[in-house]
């Protein structure tokens, strides 16, 4: 979709935070609470993390943080598109945004954690390199988590 700008913003916005909300709504209607690990916006501004932003006709459609991890790595966070927008490569265009910028930040490699009722996701992320890994950080080894990485 030539027409959809990403670009680095402010999470804080109404309109963004409607995004997230709305990505909030999604992922709780999929899993129990416990197996939520999301960002408030608070945290999505905060300085080690990028939140980009991808607009079509000047609305927010589609979000995705980087969190720079001191370990050298960066992990993907708050990925969502509009249902209505979806099919149009917004996600990929995401991905390979977050990939650019961890690039710049000379990070080694991007992780995530998704779930395994996000068949889209898993098939993008798959298809964008990322292969599957086993928990990092701290999150839980949780049958309903898949974790990922991909080597950059």
């Amino acid at each position: 979709m030539p027409d959809v700008a990403i670009v680095a913003e402010d999470p804080r916005q109404e309109a963004v935070t409607a995004l997230v909300a709305a990505l909030d709504s999604y992922l709780t209607d999929l899993y129990p609470e416990d197996a939520c690990h999301l960002l408030d916006v608070e945290s999505l501004a905060a300085a080690d993390v990028r939140f980009l932003v991808a607009r079509k006709g000047g609305h927010p459609v589609g979000c995705a943080a980087l969190r720079v991890d001191p370990e050298g790595y960066g992990e993907v966070k708050r990925m969502y598109v509009a249902p209505t927008v979806r099919g149009g490569r917004i996600g990929a265009r995401l991905l390979d945004r977050l990939a650019e910028q961890a690039r710049v930040e000379g990070l080694n490699s991007l992780r995530l954690e998704t779930g395994i009722h996000q068949a889209e996701a898993l098939r993008l992320y798959r298809k964008a390199g990322f292969t599957e890994r086993g928990p990092y950080a701290d999150y839980p080894d949780i049958p309903l988590s898949i974790f990922m990485e991909k080597a950059l």
